[in-house]
């Protein structure tokens, strides 16, 4: 397995991003303990059951900021004996626990809200306490976005959801404002019900981004647009005459290693494949950032016409059945009578393997002389 030795250049964004998202983390701890205080006295002052479960709201906030810094600091750990492909992945864990903190007080507050629903209590607002609430409207508003927009230029989940969640919170926060308008105009307190809203929105919000962070840690399809640069990348190599199979692996954000395969004239000596495999791999990690830990090699027929013609017609009998996406890796012996090649097949097939079946015996049935050895493949970044 030939790898790329990390450049200083590496080192360096890794470090930055880890800064970044240090750095944006603690705006959002701050930001947050702060309306969690003043939102908390209001809340108890005017005895208003929505203003205290967003307090409690933004403390939960506040913690899951100090999650993602505590996660984003081990991430950053470099490669060991015991992770030699580095601790990335930890930055998912983190993401998951600050789902289920948003989760657990979604269900937290709905519980409380349920309890003034069954015994009510009059809430008793005052200009100065609105005032704050709508402040920290703004507030939200503007450390959502601003953390949001953060997390998506350094690719962080974490701080990502912890901006939607901020924004949300706003939207939460208003509600607020609505309820106590509506109590001061028409003397009906909407309070308890309110509250039973916003913990049904949070906990929604909690299981989606648990829901999406299983699905990272599970594994994802390939991110299509850099699947097909790293093709063409690959490609730009006069000798590659197709490039397929590529597979990426994520070990964090912005931290992926992979493998491929390309076909290359069945001239090609060792030596020359050596040197167009390294050529290939450090033109990749250039870039793309991506290690490409292994490159497989199709041998193409370029000697005999004949062996062209079997090529096209054996690739126009597998696209001739539905879910068939390509065929590549075609290579035929004439001396040994064997024809061997992969066939992609969609996963929206109702029975692959059948599908694979019909192939295998449409070509046989053409090509009754040859032995057959086919590959059933599959196209990692099909959408």
């Amino acid at each position: 397995m030939n790898r790329i030795p990390e450049e200083p250049l590496k080192e360096n964004n890794e470090q930055s991003r880890e800064k970044t998202i240090v750095r944006t983390s603690i705006i959002g701890i701050i930001a947050n303990v702060f309306l969690a205080a003043f939102k908390a006295v209001i809340g108890l002052l005017s005895n208003s059951i929505a203003i205290v479960l967003d307090a409690v709201n933004n403390i939960s906030d506040a913690g899951s900021s100090l999650i993602t810094i505590v996660g984003t600091k081990l991430a950053a750990r470099k490669p060991d004996k015991k992770h030699p492909f580095g601790y990335g992945r930890i930055e998912y864990l983190s993401t998951m626990v600050i789902s289920v903190i948003v989760l657990y007080a979604g269900i937290t507050s709905f519980v409380e809200s349920v309890k003034q629903i069954i015994h009510p209590e009059t809430p008793d607002y005052s200009a100065v306490s609105l005032i704050i609430v709508a402040v920290a409207v703004v507030v939200k508003i503007l450390l959502g976005r601003y953390v949001k927009a953060t997390g998506g230029k350094v690719n962080s989940d974490s701080l990502i959801n912890s901006g939607k969640d901020a924004i949300l919170d706003s939207v939460i926060s208003a509600s607020t404002l609505v309820a106590a308008g509506i109590f001061l105009m028409f003397h009906i307190s909407l309070e308890a019900w309110l509250g039973a809203v916003i913990s049904i929105v949070i906990i929604k919000s909690g299981v989606e981004m648990l829901r999406d962070t299983i699905s990272q840690i599970l594994g994802e399809p390939n991110d299509p647009d850099l699947v097909n640069r790293i093709k063409q990348t690959v490609k730009q190599f006069p000798e590659v005459q197709g490039a397929y199979d590529l597979v990426l692996h994520n070990y964090g954000p912005d931290n992926w290693n992979g493998s491929i395969h390309v076909e290359v004239p069945d001239t090609y000596t060792a030596d020359q494949l050596d040197r167009l495999i390294r050529n290939i791999q450090s033109e990749v990690f250039k870039e793309h950032r991506v290690i490409l830990t292994a490159i497989g090699v199709y041998s193409v027929n370029t000697k005999d016409e004949e062996n062209i013609r079997i090529r096209e017609k054996v690739r126009e009998i597998a696209l001739s059945h539905e879910h068939v996406r390509q065929i590549h890796g075609f290579y035929l012996d004439q001396d040994e009578k064997t024809m061997r090649f992969d066939v992609v097949i969609s996963f929206i097939a109702g029975d692959r393997r059948e599908v694979y079946t019909e192939v295998v015996a449409d070509v046989q049935q053409v090509f009754p002389d040859y032995q057959l050895q086919v590959a059933m493949d599959m196209d990692f970044a099909e959408t």
